[in-house]
């Protein structure tokens, strides 16, 4: 494999499917015959695995906005350096579980830091790396907690925030999209998982020019 690899992000909020449909687009992407890996945020390097169990565990209000902001930033800054950049310089593709546009929404919108606090803090972190190309996947608010709080887990830490709080989350996706359509396609998250993936699949073929598995 030469040149560098390819760089897949998806986004959007709780219980919109994020997980699934990123073993499914990876699995997708094997199958072409490519090396993909798939990471998360927050985490994908041992040490953000660490942060990140400060950061999705615990009350609500575990943390003040600000402190939160800069665990999530450190633990971004270790997992592009260790995980991130060396696959894509070797070719690989990448598919991550969120990335900088979920702190935009959450930290930056919902939880009142501004858009601004969060872009100065990535060009520290992360410098001029952005994805290819950003599924941002849309569910209404209500479909998506219940999904949520249907999974059995202990990572619900974002999921006690209040209505109010995960709508904000979904019109800053939104915005999100909107402010960037070269990179962003916003994807129908409702329905089956094989409906979702095929929405999915069809954007990256038509946005990064790949031939269908």
């Amino acid at each position: 494999m030469t040149g560098r690899g390819r760089f897949i992000t998806l986004e959007g909020g709780e219980g919109a499917g994020k997980s699934t449909q990123q073993r499914r687009l990876a699995a997708w992407l094997r199958a072409g015959g490519r090396e993909v890996v798939e990471t998360r945020e927050p985490g994908g390097s041992p040490g953000a695995e660490e942060i990140r169990k400060l950061l999705v565990t615990g009350a609500a209000g575990r943390w003040e906005p600000m402190t939160e902001l800069l665990l999530i930033f450190a633990a971004r800054r270790d997992h592009v350096s260790r995980t991130i950049e060396p696959a894509l310089a070797r070719g690989a593709w990448v598919v991550c579980d969120r990335f900088v546009d979920s702190t935009v929404a959450y930290q930056g919108v919902g939880q009142g830091l501004g858009r601004d606090a969060v872009e100065t803090l990535s060009a520290l972190a992360v410098g001029g790396l952005k994805p290819d190309l950003t599924l941002v996947l849309d569910l209404p608010v209500a479909e998506g907690l219940a999904r949520a709080k249907g999974r059995a887990h202990h990572e619900d830490r974002y999921e006690q925030m209040d209505l109010a709080f995960h709508e904000s989350l979904r019109r800053a996706f939104h915005e999100v999209a909107a402010r960037e359509p070269a990179r962003c396609v916003l994807v129908d998250a409702r329905g089956d998982e094989e409906s979702v993936a095929a929405r999915i699949q069809t954007a990256v073929v038509e946005r990064l020019g790949v031939a269908a598995a």
